[in-house]
């Protein structure tokens, strides 16, 4: 492919996507953008954004993305779509009155990429040999190609968006390889529209990072600030020249708790670039949670800034830092529109967080902002056809939260929209009194759960002797996580029958015919305790999100979780409870099939929470523990149904882990409580598995330990299998566990002897009595012309094991 850079196609297109902004929360046909934008910037009141959606309100990237990488459409057609985009973000916010208006926070990938092509820090394998970094490189660092992996891809803080991890050493050589924020800026500014860049910031950058392959782990990355801060100077350089007057630099890193040193290559950094921004006015963007109070100060002291951003929803704690002082000749950049969730802002008490501000920090000094990038939450309201107009009421997605902040700003400076604000409270009123929401039923089983840590009556050592004496499994199980590869024929039967396009008894028909499939494949297979595959289920959220009462469900909710894959999380509501049975007919069914062993299949808890939009208006171990008696009621069911091992999978438990230690503690309590609270009334017999993955789980461990189960299988292969590593430094795991032995990620089949190789590294650490034979993760996303020899291989290493055990004894 000819080597084209990110940006190389000037703004030309037709720009033929459009957007709606929502002036009043009544409006029914929303405007399309006009181009007429030269009187923006007189009538912009002090409101700023720190990031917006860039996938578009259908999932335009994605789908150009994903065309070109499959070789139906040219690099230019892909960068056509982009600059349609990027020109109607633009323009949609300068519409909507917003002032400082970020550029270079669009990316064909992920951002942190963007920063390690602006910086040239491509690992030798990819083989770039200087130059403007394309897309050949870019997306085979991304993505890996045909000859190497890709780099590695872990959760961006606590979100549920994934970033690239740079990988660095002291050898690299930086250079600067992408003009993408220059290219960017200009490209805006051509459409008449003054924008402020915004790059990682240098510290953040760094620590984000990860000592590449060879590089001793102990290496310090921020020895590299020095090395990347003249390829900053340069872009900064650029970035003036192009005439841009502001900059903005996200260092989310500074709501974590860092150590002195860490402090001090920040102030070193921003000390080292103070000449280079001379003449610039410069921001320094925190989110996601407070800022400590060493690093307020250490922040709130540079001299070369000229204002600091903070995120008012999550950071509650650092309003009162503000409050106790704030420097004089600063700008503060005021957070109180969430960019994480979709509810409506209530207008009124950020307004009056607005005015306590003024009196610290002076009227012509606050700048109303969002918390975070809007690229957390869905994009357009206007597009959700099927949400009632009481529940869309409540809500805002991107697009009108820059009318939120817009607003906001306006009556900050006394010009208030009356009516606007009017419209907000009635909305706010409703979702109160609304009795959609509350559940009195719900809220008193809930509240009736203190008082006990709904731990089981015996220890996992006696109720896995009893697990045993009715399983009768052999040494080294084998089982699945649960999903089996989801075929086009698959996804058109379940599409057929949400259309109604096909009844009932043959929807039945076709998912009985599938379950039947996978079952007797798992029996020629001879792997021990079988999976339905979940043919009938469209996501392991959703599908139960749509049979809990308090959920909603979105059409276009899309939100970002890595590259061109898009999440659509279900809103919860109101109180959650389970009006029937969910999954008792389909496990029932596929146990009818089979002698032996069934799991029954269960999201967990905390993964629901943490998958979804969760109600603003109570705390969210709440809405945990009422999400777990409805999880309970169906694992007694199923128990009922004679199912006898039933996995309840919490992916998500460690993703919710809040950045700061102070707060972890409390949060894993009732986390790890709720999970237990699932599964606290089954009998000995019955053995309750959970699975994880995408996580470093070392320091989480003990937490771990105390949810009970009887079995954990956990991603293992992914992480160069850092989680054995716990193991060797001497935790005592009495339960069974399954680190996945092979990488379900990837197309690639393992061989027998690969397998039986990690299965030896585990019993290095582990005992044979407890350990499982798993792959890593569900196999939905495969083919079964890679299911079938990789399980083939997996169940052939753990019988070879078996007989080396046996004829060791």
């Amino acid at each position: 492919m000819r080597q084209l850079s990110l940006h190389s196609l000037a703004p030309f297109s037709a720009h033929k996507l459009s957007f709606s902004l929502p002036f009043t929360t009544g409006s029914s046909s929303p405007p399309f953008l006009r181009f007429a934008f030269r009187s923006f910037s007189i009538r912009a009141m002090a409101s700023h954004i720190v990031g917006y959606p860039r996938m578009g309100p259908k999932r335009e990237l994605k789908f150009a993305l994903e065309s070109f990488w499959d070789g139906k459409s040219s690099a230019e057609e892909l960068q056509e779509v982009a600059a349609d985009l990027r020109s109607s973000i633009w323009k949609q916010m300068a519409e909507a009155g917003i002032k400082y208006i970020p550029s270079n926070t669009f990316s064909y990938y992920d951002q942190v990429l963007d920063n390690t092509a602006m910086l040239g820090a491509v690992p030798p394998r990819y083989g770039w040999n200087g130059g403007e970094i394309g897309f050949d490189v870019y997306f085979s660092v991304a993505r890996g190609n045909a000859s190497v992996p890709a780099m590695e891809m872990t959760k961006w803080f606590d979100t549920n968006y994934h970033y690239i991890v740079p990988e660095l050493g002291p050898d690299v050589k930086f250079s600067y390889a992408s003009h993408k924020a220059v290219d960017e800026y200009k490209e805006a500014k051509a459409l008449g529209v003054d924008t402020v860049p915004v790059l990682i910031g240098p510290v953040s950058y760094l620590l984000l990072s990860k000592p590449a392959k060879g590089v001793d782990k102990s290496f310090s990355l921020l020895s590299l600030i020095d090395k990347i801060l003249p390829i900053y100077k340069e872009v900064v350089a650029e970035l003036k020249a192009a005439g841009a007057t502001w900059i903005q630099f996200d260092e989310p890193t500074l709501v974590l708790d860092l150590e002195s040193h860490q402090l001090q290559a920040f102030t070193h950094a921003y000390l080292e670039l103070e000449s280079s921004l001379s003449g610039m006015n410069v921001l320094i963007e925190t989110y996601f949670a407070d800022i400590p109070v060493e690093t307020y100060k250490t922040l709130t002291s540079l001299k070369g800034v000229t204002g600091f951003g903070f995120d008012l929803v999550r950071g509650t704690k650092t309003l009162d830092l503000i409050k106790s002082g704030f420097p004089s000749d600063k700008y503060l950049f005021a957070g109180v529109v969430d960019g994480r969730n979709i509810w409506a802002n209530d207008l009124a008490s950020s307004l009056g967080t607005l005015q306590d501000l003024e009196g610290i920090v002076g009227k012509d000094k606050v700048v109303v902002s969002t918390s975070c990038s809007l690229l957390h939450t869905a994009v357009d309201l206007v597009n959700e056809t099927k949400l009632d107009k009481e529940l869309k009421s409540w809500l805002a997605f991107a697009a009108q939260k820059l009318v939120e902040v817009n607003a906001l700003a306006k009556a900050f400076v006394g010009q208030k929209d009356e009516a606007f604000f009017a419209s907000n409270a009635t909305a706010h009123a409703s979702r109160k009194s609304s009795p959609r929401v509350t559940n009195k039923a719900v809220q008193k089983a809930a509240a009736a759960l203190k008082g006990s840590d709904h731990r089981r009556a015996t220890n996992v050592s006696a109720r896995l002797d009893a697990q045993q004496k009715k399983l009768n499994l052999p040494i080294l199980p084998t089982t699945t996580i649960g999903s089996f590869p989801q075929t086009m024929d698959l996804r058109r039967v379940r599409r057929e029958y949400k259309a109604k396009k096909i009844s009932e008894n043959d929807y039945v028909d076709a998912i009985k015919e599938e379950i039947n499939k996978v079952v007797t494949l798992q029996e020629e297979l001879d792997i021990d305790v079988l999976v339905h595959g979940e043919p009938e289920r469209n996501d392991m959220v959703e599908y139960f999100g749509e049979q809990l009462s308090g959920f909603a469900f979105t059409v276009n909710g899309w939100v970002q979780s890595y590259g061109s894959r898009c999440v659509k999380p279900p809103i919860i509501y109101g109180d959650v409870s389970r009006p029937k049975a969910m999954t008792v007919f389909w496990s029932s069914m596929a146990q009818s099939m089979t002698k032996r062993p069934m799991k029954g299949m269960l999201t967990g808890p905390v993964t629901i929470l943490n998958w979804s939009f969760v109600r603003n208006d109570q705390p969210r171990n709440e809405t945990c523990y009422q999400i777990a008696l409805a999880i309970k009621d169906e694992v007694e069911d199923l128990e009922k149904a004679g199912i006898t091992v039933i996995q309840i999978d919490e992916a998500a438990l460690r993703e919710g882990l809040p950045l700061r230690k102070s707060e972890q503690s409390f949060y894993l309590d009732w986390a790890v409580h709720s999970f237990r609270i699932t599964n606290c009334g089954v009998k000995d017999t019955t053995q309750i598995h959970t699975h994880m993955c995408y996580s470093n789980f070392n320091d989480i461990i003990h937490s771990i330990i105390n949810m009970d189960a009887d079995v954990i299988t956990i991603e293992n292969s992914r992480s160069d299998e850092k989680l054995l590593s716990v193991f060797r430094e001497g935790v005592k795991y009495g339960a069974g566990i399954g680190p996945g032995v092979y990488d379900i990620h990837s197309p690639r089949i393992p061989s027998t002897e690969e397998v039986a190789d990690r299965i030896n590294k585990m019993l290095a650490v582990l005992e044979s009595n407890i350990l499982w034979v798993n792959p890593d993760c569900g196999l939905k996303t495969r083919k079964y012309s890679e299911v079938q020899p990789a399980l083939s291989n997996m169940v052939a290493a753990a019988k070879l094991i078996r007989t080396q055990l046996a004829s060791a004894k």
